[in-house]
């Protein structure tokens, strides 16, 4: 039996039955529509988006790593890295301020 792919953010494994999502690298709306895609938990794609705009996606955080360097998502990782790959729940809306 093969092993499951890892999450591209939280590293942990994804198994067949836990939600799961590609995440376009370069959002689509910024013309990353036929570019590099990574798979996560459904979670883990979630709180890159709830934390990050599709401008600072684009310019900032192309790669795994970058997303990874992001100080909410470091949190949110040592977070959810103690979960099983599994594990389900809300995330919270957008933090950022809003820019006026």
């Amino acid at each position: 039996m093969e092993d499951p792919p890892n999450c591209a953010l939280c590293g942990r494994p994804i198994p067949a039955d836990v939600p799961q999502s590609l995440h376009h690298l370069v959002p689509k709306l910024k013309g990353g529509k036929n570019g590099p895609t990574v798979l996560l938990h459904h979670i883990c794609h979630k709180e890159i988006h709830a934390t990050l705009s599709e401008a600072e996606l684009a310019r900032d955080y192309a790669t795994p790593e970058a997303l990874r360097a992001h100080p909410r998502l470091a949190k949110f990782i040592a977070w959810v890295s103690k979960r099983p790959p599994g594990f389900l729940s809300r995330v919270p809306s957008k933090r950022r301020a809003r820019q006026r």
